[in-house]
């Protein structure tokens, strides 16, 4: 008898013939690029080394918290709604964002508190408590904000600068605008106060920056801020990053997680593919890498000779601040910390030298304290609270050895917070878990465990940061914190708009891609 002319055989799949794109990393750089490419036309394939989404936006779940692993302040929102419209979606449908005021409370080392908030009444009632004068250095730095943002965030922050033309065409505005000067710089000359002057210029360390060196255009975030406000994400920053990767699934895009890339192949000036760890090559029409610019050419096109971004090139870098983080859960609530507190220390400039130029680890600290529960108390059990607290550290080239070192650093937030906005908080402390400047190294492959990689500065900002279309090869892209225009979610978001605008048409590459696709047979 012929059994099997008794069941129907099952239909083929179809042939998947769009052309291929490799995305290295889940992050949100990485994802935003993957949703955007699908939408584009391309097979998506995204592969990260973590056992789930997010990268630095990665979510840690224990003991019935939740705890956001790194981004928690989300500003421009209407750029995920634009991502979201042009995936075929709608942001409200898959995620939830809900304002912050005041956007953050800052808690100064002699104990004045300041709201920090886009109202502006509000603001310069509390300036004028501090220092009357600087009132009208508020209004003057606000106007100036204003004009940076309008030419470096809404002209130039979605433009590749990967062209010398375009980047000279540009420089008489870059110049005008004053980028040669930093963010401290340009606020001192607004304001008076030492306080106000901090105020002001903290927020480039943000995204990895120095006030002091970081350029003058990242002036802008206080326009920005103003303007949009500061939001949070309902189910917190990793539930924006699941919503993203939804919008990759749906285009037909795969996310392999656990898969790490050890090797981008090459013939000539073209990638043909990468290689994972277990062996396992997939070859690509496009390869967008959302890594750490330095982990992209000092270690996955390691053998391919680089023209530019050499192992001298990437080894001379200035490279960010890396930060340690504690995670933490009460037992308690505790309903007068909001959801963001920047906590500064006893100094800024000092402790701003040993951090980016000594690269010491000094004795005192200012920290940022995130109290999502504030705002969402579904991410920690009825009645207790989820916290993280931040301090930006050197990166691994301070030399300090984190295995020794992690948890008397701990402890001694753990008493600077109990002394100052957190009271007998030892007692309370149910949950608890740290990340250093090794994991950010060993865990995210960042080079030298910087946070955000490459230091904003002026000559590592626009055409001197790594192109998001590469110098090294035709059809590599990058995205992400590492390339321009820089770091934060609105810097990765745009990142992703810059590479999907750069690729080619994929209906061009698609008879090419025909017979690649039949041998992949569907990585």
């Amino acid at each position: 008898m012929n059994i099997a002319g008794r069941f129907p055989r099952p239909k083929p799949k179809p042939v998947d013939n769009r052309p291929h794109a490799v995305v290295i990393g889940a992050g949100v750089g990485g994802l935003a690029t993957g949703a955007l490419l699908g939408a584009k036309g391309y097979r998506v394939t995204i592969l990260d080394p973590l056992d789930d989404l997010g990268g630095r936006a990665y979510a840690h779940r224990q003991d019935g918290f939740t705890f956001d692993a790194g981004p928690t302040i989300i500003t421009a929102p209407w750029l995920f709604e634009n991502l979201w419209r042009d995936c075929g979606g709608q942001l409200s449908d898959d995620v939830t964002l809900r304002p912050n005021t005041p956007f953050y409370r800052v808690r100064y080392d002699d104990g004045t508190v300041f709201d920090y908030s886009g109202d502006r009444a509000a603001m310069e009632a509390q300036i004028a408590r501090i220092e009357p004068r600087d009132v009208a250095g508020y209004r003057s730095f606000l106007d100036e904000s204003r004009r940076i943002y309008e030419v470096a965030f809404e002209q130039l922050a979605h433009k590749p600068f990967h062209s010398l033309l375009f980047t000279a065409k540009t420089l008489a505005g870059l110049v005008r605008l004053g980028g040669y000067r930093s963010v401290y710089s340009v606020v001192s000359k607004h304001f008076r106060s030492d306080k106000l002057r901090t105020l002001f210029s903290f927020h480039p360390l943000l995204i990895g920056g120095n006030p002091f060196s970081a350029t003058s255009f990242y002036c802008l975030i206080a326009h920005l801020e103003g303007k949009y406000g500061v939001h949070h994400a309902v189910g917190g920053t990793n539930a924006l990053v699941r919503g993203i990767a939804s919008l990759v699934t749906r285009n037909g895009g795969r996310i392999r997680l656990q898969e790490t890339v050890t090797e981008i192949e090459t013939e000539g000036r073209r990638a043909t593919g990468v290689r994972l760890a277990s062996g396992e090559r997939l070859t690509a029409d496009i390869i967008v890498s959302n890594a750490d610019p330095a982990t992209t050419y000092g270690r996955l096109l390691k053998a391919h000779p680089r023209r530019r971004w050499t192992d001298r090139k990437l080894s001379r870098g200035d490279y960010s601040m890396s930060l340690f983080v504690w995670y933490f859960g009460t037992n308690r609530r505790y309903d007068d910390v909001l959801h963001h507190t920047m906590l500064f220390g006893p100094r800024y400039r000092g402790l701003l030298d040993d951090i980016f130029r000594n690269h010491r680890l000094a004795e005192d600290f200012s920290l940022y304290l995130h109290r999502p529960t504030a705002s969402d108390p579904s991410l920690a059990p009825a009645g207790c609270d989820a916290f993280y607290v931040l301090s930006p550290v050197p990166n691994l080239e301070s030399g300090t050895d984190w295995t020794e070192t992690a948890e008397r650093y701990r402890q001694k937030i753990a008493s600077r917070l109990e002394e100052t906005v957190l009271p007998d908080l030892a007692r309370h402390i149910v949950t608890s878990r740290i990340a250093t400047p090794l994991d950010f190294r060993d865990r995210l492959l960042s080079w030298q465990g910087a946070a955000f990689a490459l230091e904003p500065k002026l000559f590592q900002s626009a055409w001197f940061r790594p192109h998001n279309k590469s110098e090294e090869l035709d059809n590599l892209f990058l995205c992400g914190a590492g390339t321009h225009p820089g770091a934060g979610l609105p810097g990765v978001v745009s990142s992703a708009r810059i590479v999907a605008d750069l690729v080619p048409d994929p209906a061009t590459l698609l008879a090419g891609s025909w017979e690649r696709t039949r041998r992949d047979a569907h990585p």
